[in-house]
């Protein structure tokens, strides 16, 4: 069963090579259009990447100065001692 397998395997490799072969990017036709598609994908991701960590950061800015603007609000009691 398993020399069937292989057999099978190996004739079905050698008959549907170009299948198994890598996009135009990886053979160095940087000009296709799916090397185009690629780029334009991987600056889409970096964009929102970027958009989500910049509005992480501002709201921990925004809850940093919220906290200051509301101590500088309320007076502070002194602690009474026990």
């Amino acid at each position: 069963m398993n020399r069937r397998l292989v057999v099978a395997w190996t004739v079905a490799s050698g008959l549907f090579s170009a299948r198994a072969l890598g996009c135009a990017a990886c053979f160095g036709a940087s000009d296709s259009p799916m090397a185009h598609g690629m780029n334009w994908g991987i600056a889409v991701l970096l964009g929102v990447i970027s958009t989500v960590l910049a509005l992480v950061a501002s709201f921990f800015v925004f809850v940093i100065r919220r906290e200051k603007s509301v101590l500088e609000q309320e007076p502070v009691a002194p602690e009474r001692p026990i």
